[in-house]
């Protein structure tokens, strides 16, 4: 019987990992290499990955909080580091989770023990202060995430490392701005960290014609969206409701295709900008609500695929040709990577679509090793490896039970022949899943699935605010296992705690807009719903069918930046 159970990092999924395993009776010890919580998030100015200084997450708190521990009411929509590494410590110090971690501890190896087809145990070597330990653990959570090795693609750039005689970097180096005063810098990359960085230095970088720039250069564009919606309200609170997903379900795909880029290009005409993505039948979506503006500006210039590097100058795909480069950063993104695992097992884990759920390795006699956060969502990842970590250690206990082998590995490879089909085998860290899909596939094998019929006949005011708002991580909260009595009312004044940090002057509004507003929201959708499910029912069949990863569609929409 599972008991002892080693989680391996101290982030946001070893923080809810050692919690879950407190809720289901199991002995949690985590290691964490640094002296600190936090992971990703907790920023240092040397010696690992993190976050750069001025980061702001892309997920709104409402919607990344732990599902039963929401964010103060006074901490802003999007927050720093420094607020959300505040925050994590609230969670464990609420918990009292700082017990089980044994920090400055490297994991050297984990390794099944001989007798592993009937005990499930492993052997987990570490080391703490040049003590070398082995401990045996009857079930193991690997929280490491997927930000563990810069991706730097240089044989892809031609020059860079013969012929460049300037500087080069992977974004995971970039902390801030000021080494980059009065230099001509090219950033390689636009996703949500190219964006980023290419806005920020531009307010440093050399001037060309009393303008500073930076050059922006994409492979295949993208799409740029803002943190804001229409009415002022955090975007993923406006999107990411089950409304939402059941229109993009029903209604033919190419429809909801068409919806989404004409909604995108209402900010501005990416194809103007340069940003429009080619070569790409994926959604591929940023979030950066200052990139358009300094394109406008001529801060920032877009260009196309790098061809090649000379001493000094970037010769792009289109023929032209930047000279006097001075600085390249690499926004490329990551690789990750177990080294402590024994090689059997690492080479399972060499692909997260390799893993049942994105989570258990299948070949596995027993279920004793849960991979957490290797996932690419539209929305959270924090809420989603929570939820992963419910699952596991349900799975350990005993409480809820794995399908059979053959049943694990037919999924598994019904998946990858989906990959190969649409080719995109080679591009597994450019594929996110629904939200909302991924967390209701997890949620109904936990048994935390709201059921929404069951809940309009016991509360219909709180089965509105569940279909027709936000989906946050407190809907998991509701019923099953792990049930939480502060769900109902977190739910209920979820846009409360939302507008709470904007009302910082009183504003007399006896009219009342916003409320009026609310409610002819609330009557028209249910007459919009009934439109949807009958254009689906008798639109043509001509429709493109929807691109489907085994039962959750796949898009490329991401909401939240880092994640582990």
């Amino acid at each position: 019987m599972v008991q002892r159970v080693a989680i391996i990092g101290a982030g946001s999924s070893g923080l809810a990992s050692i919690k879950c395993c407190l809720d289901e009776g199991l002995e949690p010890t985590c290691f964490e290499q640094s002296h600190d919580i936090g992971g990703l998030w907790r920023f240092t100015e040397v010696g690992r990955i993190s976050v750069y200084r001025s980061v702001i997450t892309n997920t709104s708190k409402e919607m990344m909080c732990f599902s039963d521990f929401p964010f103060p009411e006074d901490f802003p929509n999007y927050m720093t580091h420094s607020r959300l590494l505040e925050y994590f410590r609230m969670y464990a110090e609420h918990f009292s989770l700082l017990r089980y971690i044994r920090f400055k501890t490297t994991v050297h190896s984990v390794r099944k023990r001989p007798d592993f087809s009937t005990t499930g145990q492993w052997d987990v070597v570490t080391e703490t202060d040049e003590t070398v330990e082995s401990a045996i653990f009857d079930a193991v959570m690997v929280c490491s995430g997927h930000y563990a090795e810069p991706h730097l693609p240089l044989d892809s750039f031609p020059g860079i490392e013969n012929r460049f005689r300037g500087q080069y970097l992977h974004s995971w180096e970039y902390k801030d701005s000021a080494s980059f005063q009065g230099k001509r810098v090219l950033v390689l990359g636009v996703g949500n960290s190219g964006g980023d960085i290419a806005v920020e230095i531009s307010r440093v970088a050399a001037q060309a014609s009393n303008i500073f720039q930076v050059f922006l250069s994409t492979r295949s564009g993208t799409w740029v969206i803002s943190r804001i919606s229409d009415h002022g309200f955090p975007l993923d609170m406006m999107l990411t409701t089950r409304f939402n997903n059941c229109l993009e379900n029903f209604l033919p795909s190419a429809l909801m295709r068409w919806l989404r880029l004409k909604k995108f290009n209402t900010w501005f005409d990416h194809a103007n900008y340069g940003l429009i993505p080619q070569k790409s039948t994926n959604l591929s979506l940023i979030v950066n609500d200052e990139l358009p503006s300094c394109i406008l500006c001529g801060a920032v210039v877009v260009k196309p695929n790098v061809k090649e590097f000379t001493e000094s100058s970037a010769v792009f795909e289109d023929e032209t040709v930047e000279e006097n480069i001075d600085v390249v950063v690499f926004a490329t993104g990551y690789n990750f990577s177990f080294p402590f695992l024994e090689e059997s097992v690492r080479n399972i884990c060499r692909s997260k679509y390799a893993l049942y759920k994105y989570i258990f390795p299948p070949p596995l006699e027993k279920p004793t090793l849960a991979v957490l956060g290797l996932i690419q969502l539209t929305g959270s990842i924090m809420a989603g490896a929570e939820l992963q970590a419910r699952w596991a250690t349900r799975v350990f206990k005993g409480l809820n039970q794995l399908p059979p082998a053959n049943r694990l590995m037919a999924e598994v490879a019904k998946k990858q022949q989906h990959l190969i089909k649409q080719g995109l085998s080679n591009k597994e860290n450019k594929i996110k899943m629904s939200y909302i899909g991924y967390m209701d596939e997890i949620a109904s094998c936990v048994g935390v699935k709201p059921n929404m019929l069951l809940l309009f006949l016991k509360d219909p005011k709180l089965t509105l605010e569940v279909f027709f708002g936000p989906c946050t991580p407190c809907q998991y909260r509701l019923a099953g296992p792990g049930k939480w009595v502060g769900a109902r009312n977190a739910i209920l004044t979820q846009w409360h705690r939302a507008l709470k940090p904007l009302r910082t002057r009183v504003i007399d509004d006896s009219s009342n807009h916003s409320s009026v507003f609310h409610w002819l929201t609330i009557l028209g959708l249910p007459t919009l719903l009934c439109a949807g499910l009958l254009i689906c029912k008798y639109s043509p069949q001509m429709w493109f069918p929807r691109v489907r990863l085994g039962a959750i569609p796949i898009c490329k929409m991401g909401f939240m930046k880092g994640g582990m």
